[in-house]
C-alpha cells in the first residue's frame, strides 16, 4: 500500500483507547504518522501512547468525553499547541446500545445520539477553522453498515449512523475543493462495541454473531490508511467494509 501521503501528518482519533481507534493509531504510527488519542480511559490511552513511543512512534493522549462541547475544544486547540496542526481527525467514539424500541430505552437513545452525531458534529465545528486556516484537512467519519440498512431491534442506533452519512455527505459538498471527506462503514468487526446494549435478548443475539462473523479491527484501520495515503487532490468518500460472510 502506498502510504507515502501520511508520513508526518497528524491524525487525531477520537474512541481510542480501543478497537478501530486503537488499532488505526498504531497503524498509522508504524506508517510514520504522529497520532492524538482521544477517549475517556486516560489510563488506557497513556499506556497505548506509551507503547507507539516505545516503538518508535509520536503519540499524545487526551482524556475527552465527546458529547462535551467544550472538552473538544479544548482538545483541539491542545493538539494544535502541541504539534502545530492537525492533518485529519477521525471521529470514531460510538456506542451501539441495540434494543428493540418497544423497550423503551430513552436514555441509551438519548447517550446514542449525543455520541454518534453531537460528538462527530463537536469534532467538526471545532475542527473546521483549523483545517481553513491550514488550508487543509481531511474528516474520517466511522459510521457503519447499519447506515446502509434499518434492521430490526437495531433502529436507533441505524437512525444515527444514517445521520453520519448524511451529515458526511453534506459536509463534502459544503468543503468541496478544501478538505477531503471520508465515510467508513465497517459490518462486524472485532471490537467493544458488541457489549453497549443493555438489553440482555438483544446483546446475547449480537455477541453470538460478532463472535462467529467478526473480522479484525486492523481490516478498518486498512481502510483509514487507505483513504488518508490517497494524493492531496483524491477524495475516497466512502469505504463499506464487511465480513466475508456476512450477508447485510
Amino acid at each position: 500500500m502506498n502510504s507515502g501521503n501520511i508520513h508526518g501528518k497528524v491524525v487525531l482519533i477520537t474512541g481510542a483507547s480501543s478497537g478501530i481507534g486503537e488499532t488505526t493509531a498504531r497503524l498509522l504510527a508504524r506508517q510514520g504518522a504522529t497520532v492524538v488519542l482521544a477517549a475517556r480511559r486516560k489510563d488506557r490511552l497513556q499506556k497505548i501512547a506509551d507503547e507507539i513511543t516505545r516503538d518508535g512512534g509520536v503519540a499524545s493522549c487526551h482524556e475527552v468525553d465527546v458529547t462535551q462541547k467544550d472538552q473538544v475544544e479544548k482538545m483541539i486547540a491542545a493538539a494544535v499547541a502541541q504539534h502545530g496542526r492537525i492533518d485529519a481527525l477521525v471521529s470514531n467514539a460510538g456506542l451501539m446500545a441495540l434494543s428493540p424500541i418497544a423497550s423503551g430505552k430513552t436514555g441509551e437513545w438519548d447517550r446514542m445520539i449525543d455520541l454518534n452525531i453531537k460528538g462527530m458534529l463537536y469534532g467538526i465545528a471545532a475542527a473546521w477553522p483549523v483545517f481553513e486556516k491550514q488550508k487543509s484537512g481531511h474528516f474520517i467519519n466511522i459510521a457503519s453498515i447499519a447506515g446502509l440498512k434499518v434492521a430490526p431491534g437495531n433502529t436507533v442506533y441505524c437512525a444515527t449512523k444514517h445521520a453520519v452519512r448524511a451529515l458526511s455527505e453534506g459536509l463534502r459538498m459544503e468543503s468541496r475543493g478544501k478538505f477531503r471527506v471520508t465515510i467508513v462503514s465497517p459490518g462486524y468487526v472485532e471490537s467493544e462495541l458488541m457489549y453497549g446494549t443493555s438489553d440482555e435478548a438483544t446483546r446475547n443475539g449480537v455477541v453470538e454473531a460478532y463472535k462467529q462473523n467478526a473480522i479484525p479491527a486492523d481490516s478498518i484501520a486498512g481502510a483509514i490508511l487507505y483513504a488518508i495515503s490517497q494524493p492531496d487532490h483524491t477524495s475516497v468518500n466512502e469505504i463499506v467494509v464487511r465480513p466475508t460472510v456476512q450477508e447485510f
